[in-house]
């Protein structure tokens, strides 16, 4: 029975045997073994079916569509609940109880797994209004329309930077030992911070900011970055320059610079505490990913920096053209 693939294929066998085949006959025309269609033809005579019996072997599922819906909505009440949580709430009521064994199995077969949240800003209600007009106002933009769009960030990048989620095998008594430590240096050990920015058409400079960014040195790199590149990329004054609401973005010599400025493109407006929607966030992201994929890492500052203009430099274009596709799907359906 288990060569067989479908139930056309078992209707094949009775139907060679009822043509009065024999066994081995059978077997050399339709490829199986002989005791294959001998079990089939026994089926068949004693049964009447075709059909797989298997389906109907094993043990009976605790957990049937209604109590899969009924898991689900304890999951949509809260999505933080343990798995022994979600296990009690669930027996509430139930005339068969079940394990936390079962509550796992169950879930995993609705598509549910345990993972970590992603991080979002806490974003106010005034705020969240904001955020809301922006993707009305925005939502029947088309991928060409976001093309016209450069956006703009800065990151900053630790040289030692220590992971949280690592994990590590150790008995006991095995705490202390070197082998099972990771050692850790106060404030990262230092950092580079970049400003960057870039476009559907290309990526644009990635300028190190040697200090604290205010207002003047913002200013400078406006100046000497912003605008040749979007004076270079859109020559016909249709561009939009992207900024978040940093208090040095919106000091007053630096809206006094663009309102110089707004005949040859437009900065967009946009919502505060929403670096969620800026696309650049990605490549910061891919950024510190490769950075910790060296082979040899850095082990002072100027190496990182050097590390990181290069990594920034060896940007695939399909790998940043895409994240304005997904901008474009994902304030549609805000």
């Amino acid at each position: 029975m288990s060569e067989w693939e479908s139930n056309f294929e078992r209707g094949m066998v009775v139907g060679a045997r009822r043509a009065g085949l024999s066994i081995s006959q059978s077997a050399q025309l339709l490829g199986f073994s002989r005791t294959t269609i001998s079990r089939g033809s026994k089926e068949w005579c004693a049964k009447g079916k075709t059909s797989s019996m298997r389906q109907s072997c094993g043990r009976k599922c605790l957990v049937d569509a209604r109590g899969q819906r009924r898991m689900g909505r304890l999951i949509q009440a809260d999505r933080r609940a343990t798995l022994t949580e979600i296990t009690t709430r669930y027996n509430r009521g139930m005339q068969q109880s079940i394990c936390e064994a079962t509550t796992r199995t169950t879930l995993r077969q609705m598509g549910f797994n345990s993972r970590r949240p992603h991080r979002v800003p806490l974003i106010s209600t005034t705020n969240r209004k904001k955020r809301l007009q922006f993707a009305r106002a925005h939502q029947n933009w088309t991928v060409e329309d976001w093309k016209n769009v450069a956006w703009s960030d800065e990151s900053r990048f630790l040289l030692r930077h220590s992971n949280g989620r690592v994990r590590i095998w150790c008995k006991q008594n095995e705490n202390m030992d070197p082998s099972c430590l990771v050692t850790t240096v106060q404030a990262g050990g230092g950092g580079v911070m970049v400003w960057g920015m870039f476009s559907w058409h290309t990526l644009g400079p990635l300028v190190p900011i040697g200090h604290r960014l205010n207002a003047t040195a913002y200013l400078s790199s406006v100046s000497d970055h912003v605008h040749p590149f979007m004076t270079t990329m859109y020559p016909s004054s249709d561009g939009y320059f992207q900024q978040d609401n940093a208090p040095c973005h919106k000091a007053r010599i630096i809206s006094n610079w663009f309102l110089e400025h707004d005949n040859e493109f437009t900065v967009l407006k946009w919502p505060p505490q929403s670096p969620d929607l800026n696309p650049i966030e990605h490549l910061w992201d891919v950024v510190e990913r490769e950075l910790r994929a060296l082979d040899v890492h850095p082990t002072n500052l100027h190496q990182l920096q050097d590390a990181i203009l290069s990594i920034w430099a060896n940007f695939l274009k399909n790998a940043f053209s895409t994240l304005l596709n997904q901008c474009h799907v994902e304030l549609r359906q805000f």
